[in-house]
């Protein structure tokens, strides 16, 4: 229908997940296809799934989800104690909304949440992807690089994200419909490295963009620094353990998840392998979306391994 933005969900709203919770998300495609979700990334919120993921999703008969995390878009707000944390609300929401098993897909700080899901959840995920994923910062898993140095950080984090979000809130939410376009302007034209510009400067990028920011901007900067003070923090769980088929797809130019930090996390995951992408940079995954759907689906499609 004309007028009707790509991405615009088919279906989208809150689900209730115990305790007066509720998590925020977005829908696309048909009810009774194989479901994946999607992990927005840091910051971002539920429409956050590259221009072309729901034509596909609708193409090759996946429900494809978007899901918000705590104190993001229409998330009821939630202090986690770590990154493991989500996959229990994780587990509530799919239980309330009756999926039996799924994929997930998580982009730069989501990455970490689909590891999280996939260390819980087992068999009943089918598989994972992380594009450009943010490694663990702490303990003997730590990716290498400038990420190391926000453990240090992480109780100051703590202590200053809850009166740092209320003050933001106030001063961007009436700011947030006037400044985000030309501010994304300057960010996809000027400020972002050359090989992310093809990508963020795509209209329907900048019409998805545009919607998590005046989004998230109802909660200010609450959710993305608690998200920093969980990445500070250790993940709750070793990727050594993780048990299902984990893909990492990382661009080698991304100036601002390293690809170091793709080959460590592959090195560590038992079932894993990773895809480079040549002279791709941070957003380099929105790229690569029909080849996410396609391996996804076909480890999905492979006969689950018997324990011995």
């Amino acid at each position: 229908m004309a007028g009707i933005p790509r991405n615009f969900p088919d279906r989208d709203g809150v689900v209730a997940i115990g305790d007066g919770r509720v998590l925020g998300h977005a829908e696309w495609g048909p009810l009774d296809g194989r479901v994946v979700l999607w992990f927005h990334g840091t910051p971002g919120a539920c429409r956050q799934v590259p221009p072309d993921a729901p034509d596909l999703a609708r193409a090759h008969a996946v429900r494809l989800i978007g899901v918000e995390r705590p104190g993001t878009g229409r998330s009821t707000t939630h202090r986690a104690a770590s990154v493991l944390d989500w996959a229990g609300d994780v587990e509530r929401f799919v239980d309330a909304i009756g999926i039996d098993r799924f994929a997930a897909v998580g982009l730069s700080g989501g990455g970490p949440f689909v590891l999280a899901c996939a260390h819980h959840f087992g068999r009943r995920m089918a598989a994972g992807g992380v594009l450009g994923g943010l490694g663990p910062t702490r303990g003997p898993e730590a990716a290498p690089g400038y990420t190391r140095l926000l453990p240090p950080f992480e109780p100051l984090l703590a202590l200053l994200s809850a009166p740092i979000g209320e003050v933001s809130s106030a001063v961007m939410r009436p700011l947030a419909a006037t400044v985000a376009s030309p501010s994304f302007d300057v960010y996809a034209n000027v400020i972002s490295p050359e090989c992310d510009r093809p990508v963020l400067k795509r209209p329907d990028m900048k019409e998805a963009f545009l919607f998590d920011i005046t989004t998230a901007a109802k909660t200010g900067v609450r959710a993305m620094a608690h998200d920093l003070v969980l990445f500070a923090r250790h993940w709750g769980f070793s990727l050594a353990d993780i048990e299902i088929p984990i893909r990492f797809w990382h661009g080698d130019a991304d100036m601002i998840v390293p690809l170091s930090h793709g080959l460590h996390q592959a090195g560590l995951v038992p079932d894993s392998e990773l895809t480079v992408v040549p002279g791709g940079g941070h957003f380099s995954g929105y790229e690569t979306v029909e080849e996410v759907f396609h391996v996804l689906l076909d480890l999905w499609s492979e006969p689950v391994a018997q324990s011995p």
